[in-house]
């Protein structure tokens, strides 16, 4: 049994994304005691851009080919997914989308023959689950409503494009815990962290039960 597990925050300590992780991580790996967990952290250790631009060129440009690096790059970071049984995600959102160095990686993996859109959907139906970060509140009727752009992405990614059966546990009005301003908002920032920690404990045991499945 083998869980993929990507994280993205530049932050190694005081990461909600990386915490919520950990507590669905925990819950899948009590039902998969000893099981293998794969672990890609673009937070710590970035891809190279200028792999995708490589591999990008080269299906534009069939007559200038990829260098070799950047391909055993691609099929790397496609094996990682193809071993995979289940998957976890653990995103945090930066300036309104995706973290840089997510939007490399998945400008990456779907230029994989077999992952990306042009694909035989290898794993679809897999289970998977996307841990989300926010800083500020984006719901309905703030300020900033329609301002989330990450999570929609993500989403059409993680299950329209590959088919991942995918549930999502988040938390935001993180920034509340450290910043001034929004000291008011600290007793929603708890209230939604609580409630993200209950949904990854819950969902990291529903795709234990359908790794096993």
């Amino acid at each position: 049994m083998n869980l993929f597990r990507l994280d993205a925050s530049i932050r190694t300590e005081g990461s909600v994304s990386r915490a919520l992780a950990d507590t669905a991580e925990q819950a899948w790996l009590a039902e998969h005691p000893g099981a293998v967990v794969t672990r890609r952290d673009l937070g710590v250790q970035p891809l190279p851009g200028d792999a995708w631009t490589a591999l990008a060129g080269a299906v534009v440009n069939p007559s200038a080919p990829a260098p070799d690096e950047a391909r055993e790059l691609l099929d790397r970071l496609g094996a990682e997914l193809l071993n995979a049984d289940a998957f976890l995600f653990a995103v945090p959102m930066y300036n309104w989308n995706v973290p840089a160095q997510v939007k490399t990686w998945l400008d990456l993996i779907l230029n994989h023959p077999q992952l990306g859109v042009h694909g035989d959907w290898p794993l679809k139906g897999k289970p998977a689950l996307l841990t989300l970060s926010r800083g500020g509140g984006y719901g309905p009727g703030t300020p900033k409503e329609g301002w989330d752009h990450a999570t929609p992405y993500l989403r059409t990614i993680l299950a329209d494009v590959f088919g991942l059966d995918l549930q999502i546990a988040e938390a935001e009005l993180t920034h509340a815990f450290w910043n001034p301003e929004m000291a008011h908002l600290r007793g929603l920032a708890e209230e939604s962290m609580k409630t993200g920690h209950e949904q990854a404990a819950e969902h990291g045991l529903r795709i234990a039960k359908l790794s096993r499945a």
